[in-house]
């Protein structure tokens, strides 16, 4: 049964909530500091105190009017509204977006790789010394 059919559930709303978090009902439990087989009755309450809405709000890092609020139609109006407006991709027509340079990650890696040669080659050298102290001292 969606949400649709019971707006007001509030377990519902939670599970939903939940799950599009991707989270399980036991990390839910565990934040609480309770059981999975709580989290099961509670998501299947029709409604529950605010007092106890407050801590599982903030568990799934949202407010308790966002929970209060929720609803199916609007996550889906919300991800449908990236309509295309410019005759290529619309909200992502312009490629990607970086949030960092990417020729500084490039050039990171150039130096990790590089360190990390330096670090072989002188655990070669280090090999070809200590066999060659065994074979002077036969």
């Amino acid at each position: 049964m969606s949400t649709l059919a019971k707006p007001n559930h509030i377990g519902r709303k939670i599970s939903r909530i939940r799950e599009l978090r991707d989270m399980k009902q036991e990390a839910l439990a565990q934040a609480l500091g309770t059981n999975q087989q709580a989290i099961s009755i509670l998501e299947n309450s029709e409604t529950i105190d605010d007092e106890k809405l407050a801590p599982i709000a903030k568990a799934l890092g949202v407010t308790v009017e966002a929970i209060k609020n929720f609803s199916e139609e609007s996550v889906f109006n919300y991800f449908n509204n990236f309509y295309d407006n410019s005759g290529s991709n619309g909200a992502f027509a312009h490629g990607p977006v970086f949030t960092f340079n990417p020729l500084d990650k490039l050039m990171e890696s150039v130096e990790e790789n590089k360190k990390l040669y330096e670090r072989l080659v002188q655990a070669e050298k280090d090999k070809v010394e200590f066999l060659e102290r065994i074979l002077k001292d036969k």
